[in-house]
């Protein structure tokens, strides 16, 4: 039988690792905000879920549309964040502006909700408005590029 198992060589004879370590550079070049982008999603995936979760399907039906449709935003942007962070972490401040409204909304668009709706909403809001804030404020300390 052939050997077929890999053996660990030292990559660094291979004629392409210039050009491999400048790639990796330039791919995790200004990511400091990288581990942001998964707890975005979730975010987005919990607030889609929450009405489902916190059972007030039935009494704040335009709160399940609404949190649905901010949930769905929330994941896009962090897709977004994670797919192209050049063009998108731009859009971090949008976040804050979708926090605060998650904040407001129970009033806004609920009809007279109730204490687990408002908290949950605060709560979504909240961790929204710091994660866009994170994004954006080290967006504006990292380097610039051209």
């Amino acid at each position: 039988m052939a050997n077929v198992s890999h053996t660990r060589g030292d990559i660094s004879s291979h004629p392409d690792v210039p050009e491999m370590r400048d790639r990796y550079a330039r791919m995790l070049g200004g990511r400091d905000v990288a581990l942001v982008d998964g707890p975005v999603f979730l975010l987005g995936l919990y607030c889609a879920a929450s009405p489902w979760i916190l059972h007030y399907t039935t009494s704040q039906p335009p709160l399940v549309v609404h949190n649905l449709i901010m949930g769905i935003a929330i994941g896009l942007l962090a897709l977004g964040f994670t797919i192209t962070p050049e063009r998108m972490y731009g859009l971090s401040w949008a976040m804050c502006a979708m926090g605060a409204w998650m904040i407001i909304s129970p009033w806004v668009v609920g009809t007279s909700p109730d204490t687990g709706v408002v908290v949950n909403s605060i709560i979504i809001g909240a961790l929204a408005v710091v994660l866009g804030m994170l994004c954006a404020v080290t967006t504006m300390r990292g380097p610039t590029r051209t």
